[in-house]
């Protein structure tokens, strides 16, 4: 029997489902929590199987009334010691001077006031248990800013913020604040929402670059930072490809 409680957000596909393996492996019952159901309940049947703890948790984190129902809900779970706030996503390029408030709007709910419902649903509990790690995954967008890239940058910009704001709040309390910014990450679904579908324009963007991230890659750098000794934060890990020196210059082989 585990002791201890991982949750992750966005778990149903790509960095979020890797992370979670890797939290199982390293020994947290993982509460998995994300809108798709059915690609939970797959991943927590892979997970049980190989002798891991997980259980599955319809949420959408952007809806506050659920978020604070699923805090509740991991009572009956061992003591929750971990939060990775992974659920977001991109949508469009456009610039700023055409670009749909909608999409700026979805963004925006998802990566910043997703992570702040979630957080402070549970901050409670990750300070009760007396060793509380709150990982926060933004992006290198949230650090520099690139052409096409403005709503997506303004939001993870937000969650950036949340994480090193949050961290100065909770000085001094028993709770950690981490936040890892990846840089290109391959994954099977993150470009392809961002353009609607349209998998030949996904697919362009890693076009000739030799190794992006993999969301495994992701996943254990998440993984090492939460499983430090408690007295170690990692503030903020950039991380990127070889072949990605900024968000705007990328090695591409012809």
């Amino acid at each position: 029997m585990t002791s201890r409680t991982a949750v992750v957000t966005g778990a149903s596909s790509g960095i979020g489902a890797a992370t979670a393996r890797r939290l199982a492996e390293a020994g947290y019952h993982v509460a998995l929590a994300a809108r798709r159901t059915d690609r939970l309940t797959a991943l927590a049947e892979e997970l049980t199987a190989s002798g891991r703890s997980a259980s599955v948790h319809a949420l959408d984190v952007t809806d506050r009334a659920a978020v604070d129902a699923f805090a509740a809900s991991l009572d009956a779970l061992p003591p929750l010691h971990v939060l990775v706030n992974n659920a977001g996503g991109a949508l469009g390029t456009d610039p700023v001077a055409t670009a749909d408030p909608a999409d700026w709007r979805t963004m925006y709910e998802v990566n910043v006031l997703g992570v702040l419902h979630v957080t402070q649903a549970l901050l409670p509990a990750l300070t009760a248990s007396g060793d509380g790690t709150v990982v926060v995954l933004s992006s290198t967008a949230g650090l520099a800013t690139y052409e096409g890239g403005g709503g997506y940058v303004a939001a993870k910009h937000g969650a950036h913020v949340i994480a090193e704001t949050l961290r100065l709040e909770l000085n001094g309390r028993p709770v950690r604040v981490i936040e890892i910014a990846p840089g290109m990450v391959r994954t099977e679904e993150f470009s392809l929402t961002r353009f609607r579908g349209d998998s030949a324009r996904a697919e362009a963007v890693y076009a000739g670059v030799a190794e992006p991230l993999t969301a495994d890659d992701v996943a254990d750098t998440v993984a090492w930072a939460v499983t430090r000794p408690a007295h170690v934060n990692v503030d903020l890990l950039v991380l990127r490809p070889r072949a990605q020196a900024s968000n705007s210059k990328v090695h591409r082989e012809h």
